[in-house]
């Protein structure tokens, strides 16, 4: 039977586990630390983070103190918006490294397509970035790169400018809010889609579309959101310091939603959005 450490295959050959554990806003302190080995103990084997979270220092701790060897474990970080840039994103790249301490990463992320105030130069700004990126990668410091928060309009001059295509665009992907035409064009691409916020900041567990799916099902609304990503082929990042919820969270191959319930997750109407534009972020 397939595992959360089950994996989907990057276009270069890397297999990215199908679930992750994301820590948005979880401190930089023996709390993490605490929840990345509950994780690692139930059978998570990759994590996500980011420099803005403030929290690299206690993942990279709990990495190196979880008890399994750094090549089973996936990790990702990401670039955060005011380090674009050629030379800035090599320097930024260095500092996530320094407080890492694991000796390399398995995916390197760009943030978000565009800062505040770039509406005029932000396609040139990503231009060199990438190129950062690529350089990177080409020197074996990260096993895979990608994007985050990267709409149509935002990949296509990328795409039209990389010698790399990037291997990941992970994006806000949920019942409720499935971004199709993104979906679909990074599937046309070889991109790996992956969720982020897949139960739509908690908010989804009371949707009462999920809790009559999860009641026929016998599990909680969380899995079926869970299920309905895999099922689209869509990697998922969800965020829990609970042990019980990491537990349930990883429960998700003793059952399979139907083509029909499928549908009906896709068709529902925009709900639990995050509220965050990648056209217009305010940081």
């Amino acid at each position: 039977m397939p595992t959360i450490a089950s994996g989907f295959k990057l276009s270069n050959g890397v297999t990215m586990p199908c679930i992750g554990l994301g820590t948005w806003q979880v401190p930089d302190d023996d709390v993490l630390v605490k929840a990345i080995h509950s994780a690692v103990n139930l059978g998570y084997r990759h994590i996500d983070t980011a420099h803005i979270y403030g929290n690299e220092r206690s993942v990279g701790v709990a990495v190196r103190t979880c008890g399994v060897p750094r090549s089973k474990l996936f990790v990702t970080s990401k670039l955060w918006n005011t380090d674009r840039g050629y030379k800035e994103t090599l320097e930024a790249f260095e500092r996530t490294m320094d407080a890492l301490q694991i000796g390399y990463l398995d995916l390197f992320l760009m943030h978000w397509p565009a800062a505040r105030g770039e509406a005029m130069t932000w396609q040139s700004i990503n231009s060199g970035t990438w190129r950062a990126m690529e350089e990177i990668y080409r020197r074996g410091r990260v096993r895979a790169i990608g994007v985050s928060n990267f709409l149509v309009h935002h990949l296509v001059p990328l795409l039209a400018r990389a010698e790399v295509v990037p291997m990941v665009n992970q994006i806000e992907f949920h019942p409720g809010y499935m971004q199709k035409a993104t979906f679909d064009f990074c599937r046309s691409h070889g991109i790996q889609v992956e969720a982020w916020s897949p139960l739509g900041r908690g908010a989804l567990i009371h949707h009462p579309v999920l809790v009559e799916l999860a009641q026929q099902h016998g599990v909680t609304t969380a899995q079926i959101a869970l299920r309905w990503c895999l099922q689209h082929g869509v990697a998922a990042v969800p965020k829990s310091l609970n042990p019980e919820r990491q537990k349930q969270n990883a429960e998700l191959f003793s059952f399979n939603l139907t083509p029909e319930e499928m549908e009906r997750l896709d068709n529902l109407p925009q709900a639990c959005f995050s509220g965050l534009d990648p056209d217009h972020v305010t940081f």
